[in-house]
């Protein structure tokens, strides 16, 4: 979702507005007086790395051994004891 930011306020803050697309995936409409008339969003490389690290760490996760039925079994004879 978009937040709109007047010229102003873009002008003043930019380095922040910046910052805040950069790091946080953060999204803003400008306007002028209220009309929209340019949108501040990530660059595609940006939005590319972060894909291809959410992909990674998709694949890291199912190599994470995960706990076998045995296992649950085992820890519940235990806990009958």
């Amino acid at each position: 979702m978009f937040q709109e930011v007047g010229i102003f306020n873009a002008k003043a803050k930019l380095s922040e507005l910046l910052r805040a697309v950069r790091d946080e995936g953060q999204r803003y409409t400008i306007t002028v007086r209220g009309e929209s008339v340019a949108d501040l969003v990530p660059s595609e490389a940006t939005q590319r790395r972060d894909i291809e690290a959410a992909i990674s760490a998709m694949q890291n996760f199912k190599k994470i051994r995960g706990v076998s039925a045995e296992d649950i079994s085992a820890w519940i004879s235990e806990g009958r004891r």
